[in-house]
């Protein structure tokens, strides 16, 4: 009979013990995740350093030896780990059903697209696969999905996403119509240039490959015109 399992708040003095548990973890999960950038002393140093003040960390024990843990914000969930001899005995769902209960209005986090086992087990408890990336933007450079728990009313949390990316859209808009109304002034030319504009929708359907080319192509040529109309 396994030893019942016990979640308790992290101290300082349990930052070592959730260090080797995550090291653990991301050694034998394979494939699944990308290389490391930091040798085991700076992830080590990187754990002790957390301030615990700004993060909800729990352990998940079993007859005292620390077997997981979880680490969250208000809206993010950073870490959820399971060390590899108890994987697959229910710890990680503990961990999930606590960070969940605890934000009850629904959290994000971000996966590596290679580790299909955390993506099939987030998606087992209700969570969706938003937007992709190239991974340019984490320090493995390795393709990641943006996954969210909507939490008890799905509506509420996935627009409350959608008045947050709009925005970042309105401040991309505002910028490309000051922008588009400075180059007026310098052109030798007021006539638009189609092969420059083509080169922008191609590298604007680079970022969202789901759209297509000839979708951006359009959405590009609605804001070159708009912006022209307002630069006038």
């Amino acid at each position: 009979m396994k030893t019942e399992l016990t979640l308790r708040p992290v101290t300082t003095d349990d930052l070592p013990a959730v260090a080797e548990l995550h090291l653990a973890a991301r050694r034998q999960a394979g494939d699944s995740f990308p290389p490391p950038v930091h040798p085991d002393h700076e992830a080590r140093a990187w754990v002790a350093g957390w301030d615990l003040s700004a993060y909800d960390v729990w352990v998940a024990e079993r007859g005292g030896e620390p077997v997981g843990y979880a680490r969250w914000t208000s809206t993010w969930l950073d870490d959820l780990y399971v060390h590899p001899d108890h994987q697959g005995q229910g710890v990680g769902t503990a961990l999930f059903e606590l960070v969940a209960s605890t934000r009850p209005a629904g959290f994000c986090l971000w996966v590596f697209e290679s580790n299909v086992p955390a993506r099939a087990f987030y998606g087992r408890h209700g969570c969706l696969e938003l937007e992709r990336t190239d991974g340019s933007a984490n320090e493995e450079g390795a393709p990641d999905i943006r996954v969210a728990w909507p939490g008890a009313d799905p509506l509420a949390f996935l627009r409350g996403l959608i008045d947050e990316t709009d925005l970042v859209l309105g401040d991309v808009l505002a910028r490309r119509t000051a922008l588009t109304r400075a180059v007026q002034a310098v052109k030798p030319s007021a006539e638009r240039d189609p092969v420059r504009e083509a080169e922008i929708a191609e590298r604007v359907a680079q970022v969202v490959p789901e759209l297509g080319a000839e979708r951006v192509a359009r959405i590009v040529d609605v804001i070159i015109t708009v912006s022209l109309d307002a630069s006038r």
